[in-house]
């Protein structure tokens, strides 16, 4: 079991780690669309990268469409294992709107033994999530 602050530590050390080995600027939150950003997450039980609708309601439902209607694109041409979840539960209860795909290994961002596949599939799957967006990013916002 690891305390609170080596968790912390070793947390920070992975992205540290990622950062330094797949040294880009990544979209995330700079998507210029109120409530539109993507994520990593990596915690003890599991890894993903989403694109997350977290707005008021109206702006969700909004995007929610587009992307409902850029569905088969989005599967055929980028993620194939994408889950599109239009009423997803965060830890703290709050309801967003998620699009992801996690990883089906086993991993926990405690063992630096799964590190590295965490961290090619983050760069593999974001990669393609930025190209599908930049791609449909005016059909999006329109």
């Amino acid at each position: 079991m690891f305390s609170k602050e080596e968790s912390r530590q070793l947390k920070q050390e992975f992205w540290t780690s990622f950062g330094k080995s797949f040294p880009r600027k990544w979209i995330l939150y700079h998507t210029k669309l109120k409530g539109f950003s993507f994520k990593f997450y990596f915690d003890n039980k599991k890894a993903l990268v989403a694109l997350d609708l977290e707005d008021d309601l109206e702006h969700r439902i909004k995007y929610w469409e587009k992307l409902e209607a850029l569905k088969a694109i989005l599967l055929d041409d980028y993620l194939p294992d994408a889950i599109y979840d239009e009423e997803y539960f965060l830890d703290n209860e709050k309801e967003i709107s998620r699009i992801y795909v996690p990883l089906e290994q086993k991993v926990s961002i405690h063992n630096k033994n799964t590190w590295r596949e965490v961290m090619e599939f983050f760069n593999e799957k974001m990669t393609l999530f930025e190209a599908f967006f930049e791609e449909y990013k005016d059909v999006i916002e329109g």
